[in-house]
């Protein structure tokens, strides 16, 4: 977009972390909490009554650090992108120097704990390792090796390891100096690290016994970085080993639980004998080195669940680039090309997969699971360290994707790639992608007929929570969103990246969406919790958003964006919005930068920090008004700080275009 739509706004901040030299100084913070009168579960940082029937069932209790006692210090809150606090479950969390620590008690028994934390990176980039000592009701339990080799990206797409690096694009603009630095003289020196990001990891512990509600779980930081920032804690109990005395077990055809041997050549002839004779693929506790595909076609592998089966690799360079431009390959399991047919009847389940990957190639099928799967079921996975998660490139139909936990990606949770037809994700709990935690991209062939419903994506470091490029007859049901940091937010329908035009109904019914709205660093401007871009070609489907929640947006609740040089071109047309509720926006209820219309029905708001609507059309701000139709259809009620969100002088198309307005930061959400 020009520089005539832009604008300066930021969040405000209780304490932040700066960039300073190669490494990180975290804000002073907080003092130490008191001691809470017993456990604090909350829900993506939210009271669990305010998300109800909604997100992914989980088996495990979430626990906030800053709600916890500790010694240390508290960071946050932060919106702005490039700090730890901003990248924080909830915007806020606990930095600990050695020997400091964070106490949690334990609101259910639990024999396991996953820890969501940070640690600085070395500083030539890479990472380190370092001890964090685990101890129940003053007995130590343990010690966690905390890395960050798998966190720390810097720069520019498709981004850095190295935090000395200059820009790698000094041809691009970029916001930090307004300026394309190879054409500005004298060329502006930028910040180093430039943009650091993607800062958390996560690490999960067996505990080794069952400990009762009510004991307490003690974090400690110990010499080996200089400071350990704890997010959050996870405990559950997890289930004893699953057996399947009558299958392919891979121990029979030469695997190593140990790790120390590569094992793909004996999951490989496993898979032959199983199918042969009509058998699973059993995979028993232990940890399995695989550092390539395992290709599957026809047959079903389990584990004796994810906390027992781990199937590990490292990332391996080719001695020379695939057909596909891939120049590594690692552990995964993926269908057959679609291109050679595709594979069918593939089920997956009960274990995890642990890849190595520490840098962002797009062309490399570094993945989890891939390929193209037909009639097929993927359940009970963790996934971890993989580029993407899950990534499918069809034509392919009819694959189901349940309970599965995947975090700490490079890039995308899972996508529909391309010609993927009536196929079900559902309650799926994903955190710290790298980019959109769940998409379709219609690219070349539509998607058709599929489903992302009751799933729980947080903290996408990058892009959105879940976005939908092009398709026809597609549903966002029932899910949890939240805390995107950066260039995207929420839920996210875009006509962009080539993808096959919206057509049919676009469903999205039932979602909450909490602290979005993001900052768009490129354009300077707050996004919406929910936003809609029109950059390649026109939205005209038909669109319904009908009962979501959009809870502590940091911008806008709703956005309708086209790009600035198409924005003659391209409109948004006839999205109705229905049983709504908004509660809280640090701008508007209603962003409008693009030609078109919309419709609202019973959308209740309140605390909202600017005009309800932001209605700027395509800018032409001619005296009949602005080319964006606003339609009210009763009872839109509530407002803010101007007050009522919706009302009549605004309608239907007056122009109230104010892209800088003071952003006036919300209360915290509250039962409705």
């Amino acid at each position: 977009m020009s520089s005539s739509m832009s604008v300066n706004v930021r969040w405000p901040v209780l304490a932040t972390a700066s960039v300073v030299g190669l490494g990180l100084v975290l804000g002073a913070g907080v003092p130490a909490s008191a001691a809470p009168a017993g456990p604090f579960v909350t829900r993506a940082g939210l009271d669990p009554a305010l998300v109800a029937g909604r997100g992914a069932t989980v088996d495990f209790a979430e626990q906030e650090a800053e709600n916890a006692t500790f010694t240390g210090s508290r960071i946050g809150p932060d919106r702005a992108a490039y700090t730890v606090a901003g990248e924080a479950s909830g915007r806020t969390a606990v930095k600990l120097t050695p020997g400091q620590y964070v106490e949690f008690v334990l609101p259910a028994a639990a024999n396991a704990i996953t820890v969501r934390y940070s640690i600085p990176d070395a500083p030539t980039g890479g990472g380190i390792t370092a001890p964090l000592k685990v101890a129940v009701n003053g007995k130590r339990a343990g010690t966690m090796t905390l890395t960050s080799q798998y966190a720390y990206l810097y720069n520019q797409y498709p981004f850095s390891n190295d935090p000395t690096a200059d820009p790698l694009h000094p041809d691009w603009w970029i916001t930090e100096c307004g300026c394309v630095p190879s054409a500005t003289t004298p060329t502006p020196q930028v910040d180093k690290p430039f943009r650091p990001m993607h800062f958390f990891d996560e690490q999960r512990m067996l505990l080794g016994r069952t400990y009762r509600a009510g004991d307490r779980i003690r974090l400690t930081a110990a010499p080996g970085a200089a400071w350990t920032v704890i997010d959050l804690l996870d405990s559950q109990l997890v289930a004893r080993p699953h057996v399947n005395l009558v299958a392919a077990n891979v121990l029979l055809f030469g695997a190593d639980p140990t790790g120390r041997r590569d094992s793909a050549a004996a999951f490989d002839k496993a898979i032959a004998f199983a199918k042969r004779a009509r058998l699973k693929v059993y995979v028993p506790p232990g940890t399995f080195q695989v550092n390539r595909h395992i290709i599957v076609d026809d047959v079903t592998i389990e584990g004796a669940g994810s906390w027992h089966t781990i199937i590990k690799g490292k990332q391996v360079t080719l001695a020379e680039p695939a057909p596909d431009g891939s120049v590594h390959t690692g552990v995964g399991f993926y269908g057959k090309d679609a291109a050679d047919g595709g594979s069918r009847n593939v089920h997956l389940k009960g274990f995890t997969i642990e890849g190595d990957v520490r840098e962002r190639i797009d062309t490399d099928q570094v993945n989890g699971v891939g390929g193209a799967l037909s009639d097929s079921s993927i359940e009970g996975l963790f996934i971890r360290h993989t580029k993407v998660g899950m990534w499918f490139d069809g034509p392919m139909r009819n694959l189901r994707i349940t309970g599965n936990v995947i975090v700490d990606q490079i890039a995308d949770a899972l996508n529909f790639h391309t010609g993927v037809t009536n196929s079900v994700v559902r309650n799926n709990f994903i955190r710290n992608t790298g980019d959109d935690g769940l998409a379709m991209w219609a690219e070349k062939t539509t998607n058709a007929g599929n489903t992302f419903d009751h799933n729980t994506v947080q903290t996408p470091t990058l892009a959105n929570g879940i976005a939908i490029y092009g398709g026809t007859d597609n549903t966002v049901s029932n899910n949890l969103i939240a805390d995107p940091i950066r260039e995207g937010s929420g839920i996210h329908v875009g006509s962009r990246f080539g993808a096959e035009p919206f057509a049919g109904e676009l469903t999205i019914k039932n979602n909450t969406v909490v602290r979005a709205g993001t900052f768009e660093l490129n354009w300077k401007i707050g996004l919406g919790a929910i936003w809609f871009y029109a950059l390649d070609k026109s939205i005209d489907a038909r669109i319904r958003v009908t009962g979501d929640h959009y809870l502590d947006s940091s911008y806008n609740a709703i956005m309708l964006v086209s790009d600035w040089g198409v924005k003659d071109l391209y409109s948004i047309n006839g999205v109705a919005f229905q049983d709504i509720r908004v509660d809280g926006t640090g701008t508007s209820v209603l962003s409008a930068r693009v030609a078109g219309s919309a419709s609202f029905a019973n959308v209740d708001a309140r605390n909202v920090g600017a005009v309800g609507i932001n209605n700027c059309g395509s800018f032409g701000f001619k005296p009949t008004g602005s080319e964006f139709t606003v339609t009210d259809l009763g009872g839109n009620d509530g407002g803010g700080t101007t007050g009522p969100w919706l009302a009549p002088w605004e309608l239907p198309n007056t122009i109230t275009c104010d892209d800088r307005p003071p952003v006036v930061a919300p209360p915290a959400p509250t039962t409705w």
